[in-house]
C-alpha cells in the first residue's frame, strides 16, 4: 500500500510559514528548518517588543511633560502633584501632545496645577 503523506496540509503549513518570512534575507526565507525558527524568534520579538513600545511611550511623555513643565517654572512631580489635587483628568499623552502643538493651553493647565497646590 502506499505510504499517505498528508500533502495537502504539509503544503499548507509551509505555505503559512514561508509567507510569514516574506522579506527575510538568504536561506531564512525558503528553507524550512531555518525559516520556523527564525519565524518564531521574530514572533517572540514582536510580542515583547509590543509591551515594550508602551512603556517607551510613556517615558517620553514624561520626558516631554518634564521639559514643558519646567519652562512654566514648576518640576515634572509637583505638576502631576498638582493635577491630582485639582482632579485634572487629562492623562500623560494627552498633556504632552498639548504642551507641544498649544504651549498657552497647556501654560493654561500648569497655572491650575500652580492653583491647587498653594
Amino acid at each position: 500500500m502506499v505510504r499517505a503523506t498528508n500533502s495537502v496540509a504539509s503544503h499548507r503549513r509551509k505555505k503559512r510559514l514561508f509567507k510569514l518570512a516574506k522579506g527575510y534575507v538568504g536561506d531564512r526565507k525558503n528553507h524550512l528548518r531555518l525559516t520556523s525558527g527564525a519565524v518564531m524568534r521574530a514572533m517572540a520579538y514582536s510580542y515583547a517588543h509590543r509591551k515594550e513600545n508602551k512603556r517607551n511611550f510613556r517615558s517620553l511623555w514624561i520626558m516631554r511633560l518634564n521639559a514643558a513643565a519646567r519652562i512654566n517654572g514648576i518640576s515634572y512631580s509637583k505638576f502631576i502633584y498638582g493635577l491630582k489635587k485639582a482632579r485634572c483628568e487629562l492623562d500623560r499623552k494627552v498633556l504632552s501632545d498639548m504642551a507641544i502643538r498649544d504651549p498657552s493651553g497647556f501654560a493654561a493647565v500648569v497655572g491650575a496645577a500652580k492653583a491647587a497646590l498653594a
